[in-house]
């Protein structure tokens, strides 16, 4: 028996930047149920799943294939990484890490990046929230913020629309849009994931240095100094997101 499938990729093709539009599809039911079971072990939609195969198939590159590779990559990189937890989401677009920080009440950060399907004029976006009621803990981590904002306008805000850093920063979660590199050399999914990594590594560092320095009681401006340092020693081999 055939089962005639009517799916909707975009509803207006011609305002459409991704070229999408709507199109049938006369499939066997044994197909459709497989397509099916795979599409909710994606956590994607059966259209999206139609779509990468055949794109894999065909060799044509589109967003999902960069996005899935990109991720990959990061987690083949992760695991060499004892402090850095990494967790798919239910969006094939998105994924979270956790990181342990040593702090009183051993509280985790979750940084969630999610990765554009257009890949200019920014990669993708990445936050970080902590899981903690502590108003303490909530203070410091916007001060953290705050000062991390400020070291990124002045060491690369020229690099963006601006000359400002695209971010944000509350108690206890900081949002930042990572701009897409600049050289194409540096676009592949593995040169992407790693920048992307080295990026969130010395933020997190900053962040345990920050923290550190001021359960401690110790003097934050030398702490600031020490992070700035590092930073400057991270962007001489660094690709600016």
């Amino acid at each position: 028996m055939l089962l005639i499938i009517r799916y909707t990729v975009s509803l207006k093709a011609e305002v459409s930047p991704l070229g999408k539009n709507v199109y049938s599809l006369v499939l066997l039911d044994d197909v459709v149920d497989a397509v099916d079971r795979l599409a909710c072990e994606r956590s994607v939609s059966r259209s999206s799943l139609v779509n990468q195969i055949l794109a894999k198939y065909l060799s044509c590159p589109i967003p999902e294939t960069r996005i899935h590779d990109i991720f990959s990559c990061m987690e083949s990189m992760l695991a060499e990484i004892d402090n850095f937890k990494i967790r798919e989401q239910p969006s094939s677009s998105m994924v979270t890490i956790r990181s342990s920080i040593h702090y009183r009440y051993r509280p985790t950060v979750r940084y969630t990046l999610e990765l554009y399907r257009k890949y200019e004029p920014y990669i993708g976006g990445l936050r970080a929230a902590f899981r903690t009621q502590n108003s303490s803990l909530l203070q410091i981590s916007e001060d953290f913020f705050h000062f991390w904002q400020e070291l990124e306008n002045q060491l690369i805000g020229p690099y963006f629309a601006g000359r400002e850093v695209p971010s944000s920063a509350e108690p206890g979660r900081y949002t930042r849009r990572l701009r897409c590199p600049k050289n194409e050399n540096d676009r592949t999914c593995e040169k992407s994931a790693h920048a992307i990594l080295c990026y969130l590594h010395e933020f997190d560092s900053a962040l345990k240095e920050y923290l550190g320095a001021s359960e401690s009681g110790s003097n934050l401006k030398k702490a600031e100094h020490k992070i700035k340092r590092e930073y400057l020693e991270y962007l001489k081999n660094a690709i600016i997101l």
